[in-house]
């Protein structure tokens, strides 16, 4: 039976939902109608191959309001087609834990730098470095496969190959950048000054000489180890930066003689221009760059209303579905049957959600929508999205397997990283990237960690908690509390 949930000022269809299912008459505002399918266990899970671990609970949403699907994700549920589900987290085998990225203090690690050239460069010029049967890059090149788990929807996961399934957790990750990133910057300086020997070093750090050589105690013996009679040799980067300082101060003194009323802002000048030179690029810079007027190759992104009453959502309907069913067939194994139009509609193009456009809202307004990559006049990918008011949820990606060097599901996942800051500038409260699921126990879903700063929701208290205070727990155990206020979480509404 279809029941209505009554919109309520503080706690939308969540108040309703815990206090019996407000019934009442038809809603002719926006409101939320749902069908209670109940709890469902023992049913094959995608993630660990498990025949009987999954357990969840669902509803079936004839229609939604963005507040209260809002409110609901915000405690662990998610929806598929308009299927609204919960995993059961302390029984089902996989626990799946929600989680966000905080797009305003976002900043591109040098594997999504990598992703974003990599595409500036197919674009401006053609190169596609494609290597015959190679995946191994992005293991997780549709980062919204999670989104298919339910029973209803096509196949629950592609088949991934061993090596896919081992990337470097997030320390590693991160201690590989920082040091790739340090070997970068040493051979940028190391180029840049002429080639200089030991004892050219030496001349420039005498000041030191007296002091390393009072450490002297024994010539090591001949091939074994450095000559510790000699002043140790010395990087670089800060011969460069003292002699930078030392002419710097030369400058001074020359100005201080002639006009020292301009020392300060030549000063000022100087140090500004490092400043911002030194200033990390954001994805805005990668993504709006101009191309040449002779590029390769020109992608448009669209932004499309999950609508058949939409002329642009109507005209590439049938363009869009055939691109799902060859995504499916090559990257999931489907067959034909398994994701034709029918399943593509059911799946990616029903949408409980109420379209809403308030005038403090973002101007493209709330609900679901086809986030849409043409390519020289064609569809190659399609990212599925729900514009909330605190967020921008990913529900999905499919895209064109003959594209698959470009990293598209990377791509699209800055692409929507920058969407949501855009969406910022006019709708304050919509801050946040939702994507879906992080399975820490199921090794190719731990890649959705790498968008940092992120946050966890915790299961019991539904406080969202920095992930790299969850890791740490999550090696231990897969199902976790992240919050450990014992007073946290009592008035939680738990259902």
């Amino acid at each position: 039976m279809a029941e209505q949930l009554r919109p309520s000022p503080g706690g939308g269809a969540l108040q309703g939902a815990v206090r019996g299912r407000v019934r009442g008459p038809p809603c002719t505002m926006h409101c939320t109608v749902v069908e209670y399918r109940g709890w469902k266990e023992g049913y094959q899970c995608g993630y660990c191959a498990s025949v009987q671990g999954k357990v969840s609970t669902g509803m079936w949403a004839h229609s939604m309001t963005v507040q209260d699907y809002q409110d609901l994700i915000d405690r662990g549920w998610r929806r598929s087609g308009k299927y609204v589900y919960k995993p059961i987290m302390n029984q089902t085998c996989c626990p799946q834990y929600t989680i966000r990225c905080r797009p305003l203090h976002f900043q591109p690690s040098k594997s999504h730098k990598k992703v974003l050239k990599k595409m500036l460069k197919f674009l401006a010029k053609g190169d596609s470095p494609k290597v015959a049967g190679d995946v191994t890059e992005e293991p997780m090149d549709s980062h919204r496969e999670d989104a298919v788990a339910c029973s209803f929807v096509l196949k629950n996961e592609s088949d991934i190959s061993q090596s896919e399934l081992k990337p470097l957790n997030v320390e590693e990750t991160e201690r590989v950048e920082t040091e790739d990133n340090a070997e970068e910057e040493l051979k940028k300086e190391v180029e840049s000054e002429p080639p200089q020997t030991c004892a050219d070093k030496d001349s420039a750090g005498s000041s030191e000489r007296s002091d390393s050589a009072k450490l002297v105690h024994a010539t090591p013996k001949p091939g074994k180890g450095a000559d510790l009679s000699k002043p140790p040799c010395r990087k670089a980067k800060a011969i460069r930066k003292e002699r930078k300082l030392h002419k710097l101060l030369q400058n001074q003194t020359h100005t201080l003689e002639g006009s020292p009323s301009q020392v300060e802002p030549q000063v000022l000048h100087s140090q500004n221009s490092k400043s911002k030179a030194n200033q990390p690029k954001s994805i805005e810079d990668f993504i709006f760059v101009s191309l040449p007027d002779d590029a390769a190759h020109q992608l448009e992104v669209r932004l499309v209303p999950v609508s058949f009453e939409d002329p642009q959502f109507k005209s590439s309907f049938s363009q869009s579905a055939t691109l799902f069913a060859k995504y499916q067939m090559a990257i999931h194994k489907d067959t034909p049957s398994e994701c034709g139009e029918y399943e593509f509609t059911r799946f990616l193009c029903d949408s409980p959600l109420e379209a809403e456009n308030p005038p403090s809202g973002p101007d493209c307004g709330y609900g679901s929508f086809h986030q849409q990559y043409w390519l020289d006049g064609k569809i190659i990918a399609v990212g599925v999205i729900d514009v909330l008011p605190y967020c921008v949820s990913s529900v999905y990606l499919y895209y064109d397997p003959d594209y698959t060097f470009l990293s598209l599901g990377v791509y699209s996942a800055l692409r929507e990283i920058a969407f949501t800051r855009q969406l910022h500038e006019k709708a304050s409260e919509l801050c946040y990237y939702y994507m879906g699921f992080y399975i820490h126990s199921c090794p190719k879903m731990r890649y959705k960690g790498q968008y940092r700063p992120s946050d966890l929701l915790c299961p019991e208290t539904y406080v969202w908690v920095p992930i790299e205070q969850c890791l740490p727990t999550l090696e231990h155990s897969k199902y976790c509390r992240f919050n450990q206020d014992l007073k946290a979480g009592q008035d939680a509404v738990r259902f």
